[in-house]
């Protein structure tokens, strides 16, 4: 399965709309809608090559801080599975 690393500038959110968005059940952020800027993206073959690059990005003193995120996202369906599977066999 293949894997994009992509490390993140996180947005910050004001008081305001973290109390809207908790008493309306919303999410504050939706990746869908408007994902965070990218700063860097990389691409690994496998789950292990994933994980190592992510955490070398993760020792970017920007990611230290909490300025940054790591994210490691799929771009494959699992190994056994197909779209709209349930995995249940039938």
């Amino acid at each position: 399965m293949r894997f994009l690393i992509v490390r993140t500038d996180i947005r910050v959110a004001a008081d305001t709309d973290i109390t809207a968005a908790w008493a309306g059940g919303r999410r504050l952020r939706d990746e869908t809608t408007r994902p965070e800027p990218r700063r860097q993206v990389v691409h690994a073959e496998d789950r292990d090559a994933a994980l190592l690059l992510a955490r070398a990005l993760a020792t970017v003193g920007s990611v230290r801080s909490g300025k940054q995120r790591v994210k490691v996202l799929p771009l494959d369906a699992p190994a056994g599975r197909r779209a709209g599977s349930d995995g249940r066999g039938s």
